[in-house]
């Protein structure tokens, strides 16, 4: 293939853990909602499919980020966007120790997908 950049390999490892992060909580939410009585049914059903579909769609975009392909940059990116205010959020909450970890793994993805040596592997053939 080519000499893979190790921004790519940072990133797609970042964009994989943050998907397997979110199909496992999706998979938690599930088994809470079966095994548990939700005030919502509807609504934990919903939360547990989006946490699958999402965890699913990030590792896919990890996959193509892994094979420097160019459309799997902006999904990753936006979706660092959109990471930092949760993560933020976790934080002010009291959360620190998962709101921590989340600002330094979307800020790390960040610098990795935005980076140079990124960019010349996804647009040169």
């Amino acid at each position: 293939m080519f000499n893979r950049p190790v921004t790519l390999t940072v990133a797609a490892a970042v964009l994989v853990l943050e998907g397997l992060t979110a199909i496992v909580l999706g998979g938690y939410a599930g088994v809470e909602t079966i095994v548990g009585s939700p005030a919502d049914m509807g609504s934990s059903i919903a939360v547990s499919a989006f946490g699958v579909v999402i965890g699913a769609a990030l590792v896919w975009v990890a996959w193509g980020v892994l094979r420097a392909a160019r459309w799997s940059r902006a999904p990753g990116v936006v979706t660092q966007i959109f990471t930092l205010p949760v993560a933020v959020s976790l934080v002010q909450s009291g959360q620190y120790v998962p709101g921590i970890l989340l600002i330094v793994a979307a800020l790390a993805a960040l610098v990795m997908l935005l980076a140079p040596a990124t960019t010349r592997a996804m647009i040169d053939e």
